[in-house]
């Protein structure tokens, strides 16, 4: 794991704050500056994290019987 530091983009929308990344296009949102700083670092961790399959393959072998193409 390595530490990094990016730059937020925040703005207020009524009741809401909305932070974007400037340097990957991510967003988030919260009620408050510091919710929506921990709602986008909570994003960017996903962002960076490596994709687990949610079911597992099965592999299996199977045989199939090719003829040859008539010349």
């Amino acid at each position: 794991m390595k530490m990094q530091t990016f730059t937020a983009s925040i703005l207020q929308d009524g009741e809401w704050f909305v932070a974007q990344c400037l340097e990957i296009d991510i967003s988030s949102q919260g009620k408050s500056e510091d919710e929506t700083i921990d709602n986008l670092k909570e994003a960017l961790a996903l962002y960076f994290q490596s994709p687990r399959p949610t079911v597992r393959p099965k592999p299996r072998k199977f045989e199939v019987i090719v003829k040859p193409e008539n010349k």
